[in-house]
């Protein structure tokens, strides 16, 4: 039986707890709030009430964890990740045996629609992508000193069935003309939990030969597409008006700071390392399984 400790107990945490309760291990989740904690003070999982924004609220972390999951986004803004930094400044002894962290894409910058894999230099030009690298600079140079291996998953963009844009198409919001769109890369939520799971199942750990026990995966299915495209397919789906489309210029008056600093950035993620060193099999290995299984799901 492992010991598992979830930080950031979102949709991809509470899949990944599901995935280790399964498998009778003990599941501990960082939970901010009392209130939030007495909801699942009789199910399977362990609450732990800490607020990541508070380094002294932390003191209660179990210690001698199989495995530290940190899956909360860093602060929503800023360009560093004092989130990753409370969590291990409050990590107590024996130490976690692995840490395995969510990362995103976005560290690599605007790549002009290129092809990137793992060797690509990190250069983010967001604040959301250098905070990010900020967290896992922190969790790298903490590994180095500890000998806890860690794993890294650069993350595209995740989708499942309540996370589909299903509002913003029905209110009719523009989106950019396909033609100047750029490349967005997705990885469906069960697909990413199981990946999460795999990688601290597989990846280095103390006991091992192996040279480095820091390992980086990117995380995408590998079957690229336009953001356009995104919203144009799922209208389609789900029976709804296609989305009307502006240029550059118009896009600048009408959409939101959000939406525009994921319009300025383009890149293909390369997720072949992914395949290989973890050997994961995707359930949904491009956009339109994975959406044919979200409104199957919404039908249920």
């Amino acid at each position: 039986m492992s010991k598992v400790l979830i930080s950031g107990f979102g949709d991809i945490g509470q899949r990944v707890a599901a995935i280790h309760v399964r498998r009778n291990d003990r599941v501990f989740a960082l939970l901010r709030s009392r209130e939030r904690a007495a909801v699942w003070a009789d199910s399977a999982i362990v609450p732990v009430v800490g607020d990541l924004d508070d380094a002294a609220s932390l003191i209660n972390l179990p210690a001698n964890i199989s495995v530290l999951y940190h899956f909360a986004p860093p602060p929503a803004s800023g360009q560093t990740d004092s989130h990753v930094e409370n969590l291990l400044s409050a990590v107590r002894e024996p130490l976690p045996q692995k840490v395995v962290l969510i990362s995103t894409t976005a560290v690599y910058g605007d790549c002009q629609g290129r092809w990137i894999n793992e060797d690509t230099p990190a250069r983010p030009q967001s604040d959301r992508g250098k905070r990010r690298l900020h967290g896992e600079q922190l969790l790298l140079t903490w590994s180095e000193q500890t000998g806890v291996p860690v794993v890294i998953l650069r993350v595209g963009g995740i989708y499942g069935p309540k996370r589909l844009p299903v509002e913003r198409l029905k209110q009719g919001l523009p989106i950019l003309k396909e033609a100047l769109s750029p490349y967005t890369n997705r990885i469906h939520e069960d697909d990413l939990a199981m990946i999460c799971v795999t990688a601290a199942d597989k990846s280095p750990n103390r006991a091992s030969n192996q040279a480095s026990t820091q390992a980086i995966y990117n995380v995408s299915d590998g079957k690229p597409g336009t953001m356009s495209r995104y919203f144009k397919d799922i209208a389609q789906a789900l029976g709804l008006p296609q989305p009307p489309e502006v240029d550059m210029a118009q896009a600048k008056q009408m959409l939101s700071a959000g939406m525009l600093s994921y319009l300025q950035e383009s890149r293909r993620i390369d997720n072949r390392k992914l395949i290989r060193e973890l050997g994961v099999q995707l359930q949904y290995p491009d956009f339109e399984t994975g959406l044919a299984a979200c409104l199957e799901s919404l039908r249920d």
